[in-house]
């Protein structure tokens, strides 16, 4: 039996509140960031590893790729890396801090989530690794134990330490990754893109759908021998009702001709968020009924509409965690002159008239923004007209307090999107006044 580790009482500026795990290279704690006001997890390299005569600089170049991402990957489903301290006395990885554990407690057949949300959980990964790839990043080495849980369907792709980085250092290191979950061309050592990540990520999807891996091997050589020959079986021939669509993803993500494989990841989430708009899934379907609407359709909505067109990725799911979507029918009224305007709205889908006193102002269509004065004005401000939707439609309410709270960049967007709006609504009402 080993002896407790000890714990210490810091580390650098941070003060340690308590072991959360060990690695094969590190201990994790559980810190305090006092001038950040934050806990955040710190990761302690042992200094004898970069010391150790044959994987010293494997190790060491590990922890530099880690280390120089600090600050850099602000994404909201990517745990940032906000600090890197390498001196004599230490070398640790300072990270936000997420408390739910890893996808690995989603793996097995008695732990399994609905089918539903593991598939957002998938969708919301292969977003942030397309923001990664954008950055001329590969992981490298994605597998549940590297995708942090943050609650519902939310998740943080973490440990970015294998990666590779599009820059002027272009040597690949070898023997990097966990065998299950590694794509034919890297158990192969050949030259790596970003399809190696998307492999990998079929592979996570395969785990969390089925609660087994896709290939079972007593040792490495027989793993890699199915990993470069063999078809695994459908996830659903484990689970009765996966859907059909589900099957192909998976299929696909892991096809083993980098030809057949997703060309990016822009392909495998619109893949994804498809399923949820068909009725591949039946509670998915049954939730839109009820005006629930799944992460992965307010995501692939907002960057289809007009007016979110410049958002970048992160600011999307900003707005979609702040505001509210609901179905409304024909002939219900949205607004009305002279109450209270708390929020704003833009149409998904659908159309509504605004009117004032009966009489027409103005036809509006999916990605048209209305009720924004209450924003734009601030305090006291009072709906000047009424607004009723004319088909069926989807509305997105934004909570004018909610969107004060949010990021600059956010506030930044929503401010551009707004005068664009309001430049084009006064030219053409002036084209109407002059008769052209």
């Amino acid at each position: 039996m080993s002896a407790p580790l000890e714990l210490p009482q810091q580390i650098g500026k941070y003060p340690v509140v308590r072991h959360l795990g060990s690695g094969a290279t590190s201990e994790v704690y559980l810190c305090h960031d006092p001038f950040a006001e934050r806990d955040v997890a710190l990761k302690l390299v042992s200094a004898a590893l970069f010391n150790d005569a044959e994987r010293g600089k494997l190790y060491r170049k590990l922890f530099v790729t880690e280390a120089s991402l600090a600050g850099k990957l602000q994404h909201p489903h990517i745990c940032q890396i906000y600090d890197a301290v390498a001196d004599e006395s230490a070398h640790y990885i300072v990270m936000e801090y997420v408390d739910g554990g890893t996808l690995d407690q989603f793996c097995t057949p008695e732990t399994l989530q609905p089918v539903e949300k593991s598939v957002e959980m998938v969708f919301k990964c292969t977003r942030a690794l397309d923001f990664a790839h954008k950055m001329g990043i590969t992981h490298r080495d994605i597998k549940p134990a590297n995708i942090l849980y943050a609650g519902e369907t939310d998740v943080k792709i973490t440990d970015f330490g294998a990666a590779l980085i599009a820059s002027g250092e272009s040597t690949q290191i070898s023997a990097i990754g966990s065998p299950a979950y590694m794509s034919p061309q890297q158990v192969k050592e050949h030259p790596l893109d970003h399809r190696t990540d998307i492999y990998s990520m079929g592979v996570v999807m395969y785990h969390l759908l089925a609660g087994r891996l896709p290939f079972q091997a007593s040792n490495n050589f027989s793993l890699i021998y199915q990993i470069t020959n063999v078809e695994p079986p459908p996830p659903s021939s484990f689970r009765p009702g996966i859907p059909p669509a589900l099957d192909l993803i998976v299929r696909r993500a892991m096809a083993k001709d980098l030809e057949q494989r997703y060309a990016d990841w822009e392909e495998f989430s619109l893949e994804l968020a498809q399923v949820f708009r068909g009725e591949s899934i039946a509670a998915g379907a049954a939730a839109a009924e009820r005006g629930q609407f799944a992460d992965s359709d307010k995501f692939e909505t907002l960057r289809k509409l007009p007016f979110f067109e410049k958002f970048s990725d992160a600011e999307l799911w900003e707005v979609a965690h702040m505001s509210s979507w609901r179905a409304a029918k024909a002939g219900e009224a949205l607004m009305k002159e002279g109450e209270s305007g708390t929020y704003f709205c833009i149409l998904a889908e659908g159309q509504i008239k605004v009117t004032k006193r009966s009489k027409l102002l103005n036809v509006l269509n999916a990605g048209e923004c209305f009720g924004e004065m209450a924003y734009l004005q601030k305090e006291g401000q009072r709906r000047g007209a009424d607004v009723t939707v004319m088909t069926d439609a989807k509305i997105i309410s934004v909570p004018t307090e909610k969107l004060d709270q949010a990021s600059d960049g956010c506030r930044h967007q929503f401010a551009r999107a707004f005068m664009e709006m309001l430049v084009e609504r006064l030219t053409m009402a002036n084209i109407r006044l002059s008769g052209v």
